[in-house]
């Protein structure tokens, strides 16, 4: 992922925390639902949670999936 993309989603989750962690993993995952709830629980822990779920990527756990296809990366669509 492109830095200038992590730089917007973190400005994002110190903002509004569900939505960085939303625009990274999406709508229904279990990222995002923690992240909803410990920001209705409290503004600050979300914002700690979304800001560690975010810089601490997991392989594989992202929405956007990449294959290699003759010598250049494509996204899944």
């Amino acid at each position: 992922m492109g830095s200038c993309c992590m730089f917007i989603e973190i400005l994002l989750a110190i903002v509004l925390p569900p939505l960085g962690v939303f625009l990274h993993y999406g709508c229904c995952s279990c990222e995002f639902c923690i992240c909803l709830l410990l920001t209705i629980l409290g503004y600050v822990p979300g914002i700690i949670y979304a800001i560690y779920v975010l810089v601490a990527e997991r392989p594989g756990r992202t929405r956007y999936y990449y294959f290699h296809h003759g010598g250049y990366i494509e996204p899944l669509v």
